[in-house]
């Protein structure tokens, strides 16, 4: 069956497409940029927020907005009218990262044909939730034995990095920057990729948020090896601000320090965590995983 998919989520644009039903894509959301090929599709949001500014003028921003009941993202329902959708992707783990579900069920019920739109919201926490998920969205599509040999591809490649980390002398305390300033340790599946990649991570829990700490925080959390991968931003946008990434590491100077993509890679629960996972083996036991410190030699910035 032909479906005409509204992808309003980065990670399920790229499932989609994974999964076979690239050409069903209608309209997506203003930060849907992988596959690179869908870069032309319309899209249907916007962000209040200046991505200009310093990850301190952002996270400022961010909160100010939140604190005045407002949306942080804006979905354009006049270009959502146009269209006959079908189904509509979107999330509802984190206000920050998408347009919320709620605002996606406020826009659906301004549409004459609401009643045959199919609102699916993700709301992934564990490694093992994208996983999930990816069979979730080929079964909606009805495409789900695209969806599950997809993820048993991608489960035969976790597996084979975790067999390999296990050959690691020891295990590293790990600290992940989801944001700079004020930092912010990586929460939800980013605990499960650490210890698949040979590591622990340290100051957060499986599945937990985000949390905010300070620079003491991370000297008392004694990382080996920290890796920081910016919500949102890209390598180059991430290196912007190394001076301050460098500021706090010297709080722990002991510590091996990478940039990476957060953008692409970390942030995104969809098919390329799996790359994300190689990304992270590669900054904490490269002596075991060379081939991935060379395939993903651009996407890692020693600090």
């Amino acid at each position: 069956m032909v479906m005409r998919i509204v992808s309003l989520l980065p990670s399920a644009t790229e499932i989609v497409c994974a999964v076979g039903a690239q050409q069903q894509l209608v309209e997506i959301s203003h930060e849907c940029d992988f596959p690179p090929s869908v870069r032309g599709l319309p899209a249907l949001t916007r962000s209040r927020i200046d991505p200009a500014g310093t990850s301190r003028e952002i996270d400022a921003a961010v909160r100010e907005t939140i604190r005045d009941a407002l949306s942080i993202y804006a979905v354009d329902d006049l270009a959502l009218g146009t269209i006959e959708s079908d189904v509509i992707f979107t999330q509802d783990l984190c206000e920050v990262c998408a347009v919320s579900l709620d605002d996606v069920r406020a826009a659906v019920s301004r549409l004459a044909h609401r009643e045959s739109v199919q609102i699916v919201s993700l709301r992934p926490t564990r490694l093992v939730d994208v996983l999930d998920d990816i069979e979730r969205v080929a079964s909606v599509l009805g495409l789900a034995p695209a969806g599950r040999e997809l993820r048993r591809v991608l489960e035969g490649r976790i597996r084979e990095i975790s067999v390999r980390a296990e050959q690691a002398k020891s295990r590293l305390r790990v600290a992940s920057l989801e944001w700079i300033d004020p930092p912010m340790l990586g929460g939800t599946w980013m605990p499960d990729l650490i210890k698949l990649a040979g590591g622990i991570a340290v100051g957060v829990e499986p599945g937990a948020l985000a949390p905010t700490i300070e620079a003491a925080d991370l000297a008392r959390l004694a990382p080996d090896v920290i890796v920081a991968k910016p919500c949102g931003f890209t390598l180059d946008r991430a290196l912007v601000e190394s001076d301050r990434i460098a500021a706090l590491a010297r709080h722990v100077p002991a510590a091996r320090v990478y940039v990476t993509d957060g953008n692409a890679y970390f942030n995104r629960p969809g098919p390329r965590l799996v790359e994300s996972l190689e990304i992270m083996a590669a900054c904490l036991h490269p002596d075991l995983f060379p081939d991935f410190a060379h395939a993903h030699a651009a996407s890692i910035v020693t600090l």
